[in-house]
């Protein structure tokens, strides 16, 4: 662990403890200027949300809470444009409101998605940079 940090963690996370300063964060909280948190969502994840210049865009772990709650929570801080990361079992049909869709790891139904929306749909992966 970087000790040089300040580490924003769900409360699940008791291990991660070596930072600069360590800030538990519960519920949906404002970072930095442009970046929140979800806060522990269903008591197993946190995602992460950046407002750009189309909207918020989420950066999922997993996507184990309800893919509807991650996006409910997240347009607290304005309107969703996007999301990527893992979107592990989220059925497609959740994601329909969006504009920009890059699912990665985890992600069930991938195919589903890429075929849903194509326009949407953006290959995700270690490395790749997306312009937003």
């Amino acid at each position: 662990m970087n000790d040089q940090v300040k580490l924003w963690i769900p409360s699940y996370l008791p291990e991660a403890r070596n930072a600069k300063e360590v800030v538990e964060v519960k519920k949906p909280t404002k970072l930095y200027e442009g970046i929140y948190s979800t806060g522990e969502l269903e008591g197993i994840e946190q995602s992460l949300c950046v407002e750009t210049e189309k909207g918020i865009v989420i950066i999922a772990g997993c996507s184990h809470p309800r893919m509807e709650h991650i996006l409910q929570v997240a347009s607290q801080f304005g309107k969703v444009y996007g999301i990527v990361g893992g979107l592990h079992g989220t059925r497609p049909e959740s994601l329909k409101d969006l504009d920009l869709i890059c699912p990665t790891h985890c992600t069930q139904y991938k195919s589903e998605i890429k075929s849903l929306y194509p326009g949407k749909y953006v290959e995700g992966g270690a490395g790749k940079i997306i312009e937003i």
